[in-house]
């Protein structure tokens, strides 16, 4: 065999190997893992890497006021999202356009281990741009509205149910240090029904836009 034979022979054996490891890898994601099996810490860290973070960033800390910052927020919420999500119950724009999707394949075992791997990860505040941000006024209007409601139109302080510090709770989702414009977004998808939660829908009904972008500038300014 001279040496261009050689080559060749090389260049298909190893094409050979190529196509028989792909089509083994596609059959085994194909099956995907069984739902009674566990999922790996390891499993929902490499997942955060190689997928969520191209959105949610690094550990969920989101730098794109698009998306929302994963780190630090409670386990049972991010569970109940990824089953809306999934089940395609959770209906608003960005969900259909975006999260639907990436939901769809998702087993109960693999959103619980995500839930809790986004959970243990430290929040941070993402601060307001220093040119584009909030006025200190704004600011302050939201954290009046937050803690004490706006009495003359029904709404109740959001710290009754989100805490003092917006940090949440077993049933209320963590809030602080959430991009300002991601929250204001959900507001008005929650005022106008495009987003329904029944105990929110009831209280962001009343709130007008300039209210919503206040209370979000004070959310996205604590740590």
């Amino acid at each position: 065999m001279n040496t261009k034979q050689l080559i060749l022979a090389t260049v298909a054996t190893a094409a050979l190997s190529f196509l028989s490891t792909s089509a083994a890898l596609a059959e085994e994601a194909a099956a995907g893992p069984q739902p009674n099996n566990p999922v790996s810490a390891e499993w929902a860290e490499n997942k955060a890497v190689t997928t969520c973070q191209w959105c949610h960033g690094p550990q969920g800390h989101s730098i794109s006021p698009i998306y929302p910052a994963l780190a630090g927020q409670k386990a049972w919420y991010i569970i109940e999202q990824l089953q809306a999500f999934r089940a395609r119950t959770r209906a608003d724009p960005y969900a259909r356009g975006m999260m639907w999707g990436m939901a769809a394949q998702l087993t109960d075992n693999q959103i619980t281990a995500l839930a809790d791997y986004f959970s243990k990860q430290t929040p941070f505040a993402s601060a307001p741009a220093p040119i584009f941000g909030p006025k200190p006024e704004e600011i302050q209007q939201g954290k009046s509205i937050y803690n004490d409601g706006i009495a003359a139109s029904g709404v109740p302080p959001c710290s009754a149910c989100h805490q003092a510090g917006a940090e949440g709770s077993d049933q209320f989702p963590r809030l602080a240090g959430q991009h300002a414009s991601y929250l204001t977004k959900q507001l008005i998808a929650l005022h106008n029904g495009t987003r329904e939660q029944v105990v929110m829908n009831s209280v962001a009904a009343p709130l007008h836009e300039t209210e919503m972008k206040a209370v979000a500038a004070y959310l996205e300014s604590l740590h």
